[in-house]
């Protein structure tokens, strides 16, 4: 222990030895402590020593009462650093903008003050710091890049506008300039002045790919095609924007134009040089738009060239074959991921190979193998497991299990959810109910919990009225969840409310041909005197379900 002491003093006398240099340069207030005396010594090192048992809150604020009494900006930074990782936001921002104060040099300094200044709403005060980091020259540029990302929790989105154009003023010549205010407004919905800011930047910097990107995404909004179009017309005038061709072949797989998006993945791949990382992109884009013999050509092809995370595409490859229902391949795949960020995930997906080609058991046991786990993982595997038990019908096995689970982790959501959809499955709705109304008085944003709640009303023909308030509250909080649209028309088919049943679940299919939407949307256009929709849409979706109970149940209760 004394010899710890001894290195520790020494530290701290070089260290302070040299403050007076920092403080003679940094300010005209004189500094109260100008050498390693006891008080510096004594609150140096009590720092020091609470920052080692976790005490940060108290670190810090002896590091920053160190730096107004010697003026030492080293110190300051201390302070500011080790109360942002305390997560002392109040804290943080004193001693940052005392750093910037006595080391007004420091690009760091000012990122800090300008991020805690923003994050505290005071847009105001943190107006002149963000002004110092886009004044010197050699950070302008990025700074005004950056800026968007620094302003992008304020709610006033207009008040943003205004603050970007006010700081962009003094650089009408620098393209970053203009796209920060091209960013700002289309997050304020001005779409005319994104454009117009846009049409500027490019004045000044033809062929600009980050301005292209953000002016397609803006024409994305207002339609596809016009996305498109742009992209089209700008690769015409610049072939070689990889960046740009990118973009376009993402958006064109997004479309469905898959023949279209071929040749982009081709040009991309033969640009690049042999880039594994190109290679992967492209592969996954093959992937995504079911193209697997190209996708497994491309992601080999990065293999080949060295891909620095092997075990990513290996995990595509594993995909790809199952897509291809090629399971022993598949398991080949998953199989090579060595343990790591993407282990876990082979690991799930083997076991979705196994309870298909050997069974849920089986299954069980591979995932009961994987050690090692975080609460979230452990979580993750039981979710897992209880899925697959259900899809293979094993309801009761799956709902002790999650009986077990929920007991040893009483507080996670997710597990809660799983027990009350299990409970359903075996018919202890009373579990079912006590278990979500728990759920939603732990998580009142967990929509999933009022839409399961809402619908097991609305299935059985009861409680009708609250079965509609739990749907729509579902839907508030997710407002785009096709399998929320569903309940919500299948509450209104019971009210016998046909015109806004029919609307929700044909908004419903159309995101998403589920076989329930299926069988709900058919039996209410069935009702309505539409049966031969309703025919159509049940044929349609049995050939792609043919195994699904509640559309085989719902067609033959309208066989003729």
């Amino acid at each position: 222990m004394p010899k710890i002491k001894q290195v520790v003093l020494s530290l701290v006398i070089c260290f302070a030895s040299s403050s007076m240099a920092y403080a003679e340069s940094a300010s005209a207030v004189t500094p109260k402590i100008t050498e390693a005396n006891a008080e510096f010594v004594y609150k140096y090192l009590l720092g020091e020593i609470a920052g080692q048992r976790g005490e940060l809150s108290l670190a810090s604020q002896l590091f920053l009462d160190l730096a107004k009494q010697t003026r030492d900006p080293r110190l300051a930074e201390r302070a500011a650093k080790v109360a942002a990782y305390a997560n002392q936001p109040a804290l943080a921002l004193h001693a940052s903008t005392l750093w910037t104060e006595l080391d007004p040099n420091s690009i760091e300094a000012q990122q800090a003050a300008s991020q805690l200044l923003v994050a505290s709403g005071n847009l105001k005060d943190a107006k002149p710091q963000i002004k110092k980091l886009l004044a010197k020259e050699d950070t302008r540029a990025n700074g005004f890049l950056y800026l968007n990302t620094l302003l992008s929790k304020q709610k006033d989105k207009q008040e943003v506008l205004e603050v970007v154009q006010e700081l962009a003023k003094p650089y009408p010549k620098l393209p970053e300039a203009h796209f920060a205010i091209a960013q700002a407004a289309f997050f304020a919905d001005k779409p005319d002045i994104a454009k117009a800011a846009l049409e500027t930047a490019d004045k000044h910097r033809p062929g600009w790919e980050t301005g292209a990107q953000m002016q397609a995404q803006i024409l994305f909004k207002e339609s596809p095609d016009k996305a498109l179009g742009f992209y089209k017309a700008f690769l015409k005038k610049y072939p070689n924007a990889n960046d740009i061709r990118m973009a376009y072949a993402k958006t064109l797989v997004s479309q469905k134009k898959i023949e279209e998006a071929k040749p982009e993945f081709i040009r991309l791949v033969e640009s690049s040089k042999g880039s594994p990382e190109v290679s992967a992109v492209v592969g996954l884009l093959s992937l995504e738009s079911a193209e697997y013999k190209m996708a497994d050509q491309y992601f080999e092809q990065a293999l080949k060239g060295g891909f620095k995370e092997p075990d990513q595409l290996y995990l595509y490859l594993g995909r790809s074959a199952e897509r291809q229902k090629d399971d022993a391949r598949a398991l080949t795949w998953y199989d090579k991921i060595q343990p790591g960020e993407f282990y876990l995930d082979g690991r799930l997906s083997a076991a979705g190979v196994i309870a298909r080609t050997k069974g849920v058991d089986a299954a069980i046991a591979l995932l009961d193998d994987v050690n090692d786990l975080t609460v979230e993982q452990q979580i993750l595997i039981i979710q897992t497991e209880v899925n697959l038990l259900s899809q293979a019908k094993r309801y009761q096995d799956a709902f002790e299990l999650a009986e077990k689970a929920v007991n040893n982790m009483p507080n996670s959501p997710e597990l809660v959810y799983d027990y009350a959809m299990m409970a359903e499955r075996i018919g202890k709705l009373d579990i079912m109910e006590v278990e979500l109304y728990k759920l939603i008085k732990m998580r009142p944003d967990y929509a999933a919990a009022y839409n399961a709640l809402g619908y097991s009303y609305a299935d059985r023909n009861i409680k009708l009225i609250e079965a509609k308030t739990l749907i729509e509250t579902a839907l508030k909080l997710s407002p785009n969840d096709h399998y929320i649209m569903d309940s919500l028309g299948w509450v209104y088919f019971r009210l016998g409310d046909l015109p806004n049943a029919i609307e929700y679940l044909r908004k419903a299919y159309e995101i998403q041909a589920d076989p329930e939407i299926a069988a709900h949307l058919g039996e209410a256009l069935w009702k309505q005197g539409q049966q031969e929709e309703a025919k159509i849409i049940w044929e349609q979706a049995l050939k792609a379900f043919p195994e699904n109970d509640v559309l085989l149940a719902t067609t033959k209760k309208f066989k003729s």
